[in-house]
């Protein structure tokens, strides 16, 4: 068969099997999405220090191929799980990674930010691996569209370079009232607000 008619090999899916949160998982990407050979260092380090307790509903925001948002349905299958991304090639691996893991509990779907998040949605816990690169309009746009979207009590936990760590202190104190720092890793660190009753 010619060349040109072969089969790229980098066309092909990446396959990661890992083990989150007490379960094993498999996922499949794709060059052209965040961390396609492996789950990154700073998912892992928000996994490892992520409290989770009687959940209702969760969303990850900037889900990628869906290793927060899978990894919080295996373990909380009594909660409604929304994964979003803005764009259309992580979710549809997002929503097959759900399917493939049996994680029913799970959806992915488009929204930049919360823009398509229904209006009466209501989450007790929000996760995020924040980019470097997010920009401070588009920052203060998701901390007032998460503190909306929050139930009274809920969290939101995000993973951010350790360059953010006082960036995300002051937006959320200026936001949430509160800033908590969980974990600060050497490149990462793991940062928590609470929707105040």
């Amino acid at each position: 068969m010619p060349a040109t008619l072969q089969q790229n090999p980098l066309k092909q899916d990446q396959v990661i099997h890992t083990h989150l949160r007490g379960h094993d998982l498999t996922f499949h990407t794709t060059w052209g999405l965040f961390s396609p050979r492996e789950i990154d260092a700073g998912t892992q380090l928000l996994l490892k220090h992520l409290n989770l307790g009687e959940e209702s509903a969760l969303l990850d925001i900037g889900c990628g191929y869906g290793p927060l948002g899978v990894a919080m349905a295996a373990e909380c299958p009594q909660a409604a799980v929304h994964m979003v991304d803005k764009d259309f090639v992580a979710v549809e691996y997002a929503q097959a990674n759900a399917r493939r893991n049996g994680c029913d509990n799970a959806q992915a779907y488009l929204s930049n930010g919360l823009s398509h998040v229904l209006d009466t949605a209501r989450f007790s816990t929000v996760v995020s691996n924040i980019p470097a690169k997010v920009g401070k309009e588009m920052l203060s746009i998701l901390l007032q569209d998460v503190h909306a979207h929050l139930l009274p009590g809920g969290q939101f936990v995000v993973v951010t370079i350790n360059g953010l760590r006082q960036y995300m202190k002051r937006n959320f104190n200026e936001v949430f009232g509160n800033y908590q720092k969980i974990k600060q890793g050497k490149d990462y660190t793991i940062s928590r607000c609470v929707k105040e009753a």
